[in-house]
């Protein structure tokens, strides 16, 4: 889990546009906010390494991928403008959000 959120969040800095893009219209600073979501999954991403910080880091995560959550709603509610994807792919996003915050939970207890 932890190699997987420093990944992504790394993504964020070096594929930015691509991130902007999910961004729904009525959210200010995309760039920013892309930036900051980035380095919130790296910090999770990092903090979920180590036992003492573990459990704090687990809560960030959960609490960064619901914050999230509004993009992927974005971009299956606006199929348009992600041509790449087919429709089903951006619904399926959905539910893989929930997968994710239910592995970063039991990261947290330790499971």
């Amino acid at each position: 889990m932890s190699a997987t959120f420093i990944a992504l969040g790394t993504l964020h800095f070096l594929r930015p546009r691509m991130y902007e893009a999910m961004m729904p219209d009525y959210l200010p600073a995309h760039r920013e906010l892309v930036l900051a979501s980035g380095a919130a999954e790296i910090a999770g991403g990092v903090g979920l390494a180590f036992g003492p910080t573990r459990r704090l880091a687990g809560w960030w995560l959960v609490t960064t991928l619901v914050a999230i959550f509004p993009a992927n709603v974005n971009m299956a509610v606006h199929p348009e403008r992600y041509q790449a994807f087919p429709r089903w792919v951006l619904w399926a996003r959905l539910p893989f959000q929930a997968l994710f915050i239910w592995s970063v939970s039991r990261a947290i207890r330790g499971r």
